[in-house]
C-alpha cells in the first residue's frame, strides 16, 4: 500500500516535538533546574515516555494493519473455524466486490486504503493508516503513552508556573509566555481527548469488539430485542481473556509495542483464523451481519 505525504501526521509529529522541548527545556528547567537531581530524573523519565510514544506511533504508521490473502477461501466444513460471518440478506458468505475475494470473519473493506483489513477497527487519519489486527495493540499502547506524556507535561507546566521565585516569574512572563500559552492550549484538550479515546478502547478490548463491531452490535441488539431474544457478542470470551487476546498472554508485555501473539493469524489449507485460539471455545457457527 503506497502512502504519500500526510498533513495530519506532520501536525502530530510537530506537536510531539514542540511539547517535548517545552517540557524538558522550559518546564523542568524553570521548576527544578535541568542540571539538578530532580531535574535530571524528570527529564530522563519524560524522555523515556516520549520515546515509547514516538516508537509506537511510528510503528502504527508503518505497520501493515492486516492483509487478507488473495488465496483465502472459507471452508465451512472445517471444525477448527467455528465462526463464519454471513450476510443478513441471502445468508451468503461475505464477499468483497471491490477486492474480488471472500472476507474472513471481522474483516472489512477500507475505502481509503482500498483493500480489506483483518479485524478492522477504523481508518485513522492521524496515523495515515488503518487500525487492524496487526497494529491494533501498538495503536492502543501509543494512546496509553500519549495520555501519560500529556498529563505528565501538564503537571510540569503547572508546577513551573507556581514557582515562587520573583526572577522566574519575570523571566517566564517575558521570554516563555508564548511557550506556556501554546503548550497549555495543546495539552489541555489533548489530555481530555486522548483520555476519552483510551477509555473507549479499554471498553472495546474488554468486550473483544472493534469500533465497527460496536456499531453493528447496537443494531443487532435492537433487532434481538425486537424479536424477543438476547444478543451476545460472539467474540466475547471474558474480560481477562479478551485482554490477553489483544495485548498478549503476559501482563508484563501489555505496554510493550511488540508481541508474538499477533502472529495468531495463520494460513492453513486456505483458511484463516483471525482471532487467537482462545476464541474457538465459543460454539457459535455463524454470525449474521
Amino acid at each position: 500500500m503506497k502512502r504519500g505525504f500526510s498533513f495530519s501526521v506532520t501536525v502530530v509529529v510537530s506537536a510531539i516535538v514542540f511539547i517535548y522541548f517545552c517540557t524538558v527545556f522550559v518546564f523542568i528547567d524553570r521548576w527544578f533546574g535541568l542540571m539538578t537531581s530532580p531535574g535530571i530524573m524528570n527529564a530522563v523519565a519524560f524522555t523515556g515516555v516520549a520515546f515509547m510514544c514516538v516508537l509506537n506511533y511510528a510503528y502504527a504508521i508503518l505497520a501493515d494493519p492486516g492483509r487478507v490473502p488473495s488465496s483465502f477461501m472459507p471452508d465451512i466444513e472445517d471444525p477448527e473455524v467455528p465462526i463464519h460471518e454471513i450476510k443478513r440478506k441471502g445468508g451468503d458468505l461475505r464477499f468483497c466486490q471491490k477486492c474480488s475475494c471472500f472476507k474472513p470473519p471481522r474483516a472489512h473493506h477500507c475505502r481509503v486504503c482500498k483493500r480489506c483489513i483483518l479485524r478492522m477497527d477504523h481508518h485513522c487519519n492521524w496515523i495515515n493508516n488503518c487500525v487492524g489486527h496487526a497494529n491494533y495493540k501498538v495503536f492502543f499502547v501509543f494512546v496509553v503513552y500519549a495520555v501519560i506524556a500529556c498529563i505528565y507535561s501538564l503537571i510540569l507546566l503547572v508546577g513551573s508556573l507556581t514557582n515562587n521565585s520573583q526572577n522566574d516569574k519575570q523571566h517566564s512572563a517575558d521570554t516563555f509566555r508564548i511557550a506556556y500559552v501554546i503548550s497549555g492550549l495543546l495539552l489541555v484538550p489533548l489530555s481530555v481527548a486522548l483520555s476519552v479515546l483510551l477509555g473507549w478502547h479499554i471498553y472495546l478490548i474488554l468486550q473483544n469488539k472493534t469500533t465497527i463491531e460496536y456499531h453493528e452490535g447496537v443494531r443487532a441488539m435492537w433487532l434481538a430485542e425486537k424479536g424477543g431474544t438476547v444478543y451476545k457478542h460472539p467474540y466475547d470470551i471474558g474480560a481477562y481473556e479478551n485482554l490477553t487476546t489483544v495485548l498478549g498472554p503476559s501482563i508484563f508485555c501489555w505496554i510493550c509495542p511488540f508481541s508474538r501473539h499477533i502472529d495468531a493469524v495463520t494460513l492453513q489449507k486456505k483458511t484463516i483464523t483471525i482471532v487467537t485460539t482462545t476464541d474457538n471455545r465459543r460454539g457459535c457457527k455463524k454470525r449474521v451481519l
